[in-house]
């Protein structure tokens, strides 16, 4: 049971990645500017929503990454 809970949270926090690294702009602007990033925002406004989603997506990656470690020791025996 266990085993299932922690593939299920894997799945989700690999889609979110997924999802999160996409909504970052780039150099052209990415997907985020698709949603609105970069029209008529402030430039302190702009700069605030970069910075949350890059701590969100830290939050996201670190979930994933300790998920990844639980699965490989929990489906080890």
């Amino acid at each position: 049971m266990l085993e299932f809970v922690v593939i299920v949270i894997h799945v989700i926090m690999a889609a979110s990645l997924i999802g999160l690294v996409l909504l970052h702009s780039g150099k052209g602007g990415g997907l985020s500017d698709m949603f609105g990033g970069s029209v008529g925002a402030t430039a302190l406004g702009s700069a605030a929503a970069e910075r949350n989603l890059d701590r969100i997506t830290v939050v996201v990656a670190l979930v994933f990454v300790f998920t990844t470690t639980g699965l490989a020791l929990l489906l080890d025996t």
